[in-house]
């Protein structure tokens, strides 16, 4: 672990004018929701929706509420992890590139736990010799079957995040005992612009009913699925994070959720994300920023 490490990149009036756009775009644009579920949650919790559309406007109070109803986060010290998922392995063996393994799931948790520098393990490739359907299972059982570490488990669907809870609870001697000893966490993605699609809020509500801690991690991508200017991508991308948030909330006051940021710009050659860039150091130090205006963990992608 590492003391807390500090980059400010916004002033208190930049995140203040960042939080007042986002709850003005959370409530006069709002956010598609996919799921029937999820929508009479919102429904229930005093947003606005428009069943033909799947569009959700969420009032200010109830956001601000969500946000006061989160687990506060204590600030505390820098945590590292691998980041996820890849979708293709180099053996390290014969250095062929080809599709994942449940056994390469299984290797990559082994290295990341005898690396002392790296404090959990992220689902580092999803096995492609199991059923799709199964995946992110079968990966969770070789993590925690090859880690003494957290495992972060990459569950798709509220089925999922119950069986991989399950495989939790036998390391930490229960469901309870899962909540105090975080053996696996979840983590799950709005889809920019402004979306909540069916296996995001499958993942948020079964996590918050069952009061495990669930990573929502928007992916905005600036100049591309959301505003260009650095201020614009993250008023789209807290508007993201908010919306899961306020659904956690709604679903289960009190539920543990962390703020998570891989926005990033997007690299005008290729069309695709630049990660690792100056513009994704710059949006996640602010990310942080404002998680802790919302005394909230965070996790925030790197390099």
């Amino acid at each position: 672990m590492t003391p807390a490490l500090r980059l400010e990149v916004l002033s208190a009036g930049d995140l203040d004018a960042i939080h007042a756009e986002t709850l003005q775009v959370l409530e006069e644009t709002g956010v598609f929701v996919e799921d029937d579920e999820a929508l009479d949650i919102f429904a229930d919790g005093g947003a606005s929706i428009d069943r033909e559309t799947g569009m959700v406007r969420i009032p200010g109070e109830v956001v601000e509420a969500a946000i006061a109803g989160c687990p506060q986060d204590d600030d505390g010290p820098v945590r590292f992890c691998n980041f996820d998922e890849g979708v293709m392995y180099v053996d390290p063996r014969s250095g062929e590139r080809r599709d994942p393994t449940k056994a390469d799931a299984g290797d990559a948790a082994r290295l990341v736990d005898a690396l002392r520098n790296i404090d959990s393990y992220g689902a580092a490739v999803r096995p492609t010799d199991v059923p799709a359907a199964t995946a992110a299972v079968h990966g969770c059982e070789a993590a925690l079957l090859n880690t003494s570490k957290g495992v972060g488990a990459e569950a798709t669907s509220g089925w999922e995040v119950r069986v991989c809870a399950e495989l939790g609870a036998c390391i930490a001697g229960s469901l309870d005992a899962l909540r105090d000893d975080a053996v696996v966490g979840f983590g799950t993605c709005p889809v920019s612009p402004l979306q909540l699609p069916r296996d995001a809020t499958e993942v948020i509500v079964e996590c918050a009913r069952l009061g495990l801690s669930d990573t929502i991690l928007s992916m905005a991508m600036a100049g591309a699925s959301a505003p260009v200017t650095l201020a614009g991508a993250l008023v789209a991308h807290n508007a993201e994070v908010l919306s899961g948030i306020t659904l956690a909330q709604l679903t289960e006051r009190g539920a543990p959720v962390v703020y998570g940021s891989s926005t990033t710009a997007m690299d005008l050659r290729y069309a695709a994300a630049s990660v690792g860039s100056p513009e994704m150091a710059l949006i996640g130090a602010a990310a942080a920023q404002i998680a802790r205006r919302y005394k909230l963990p965070s996790c925030i992608a790197g390099a």
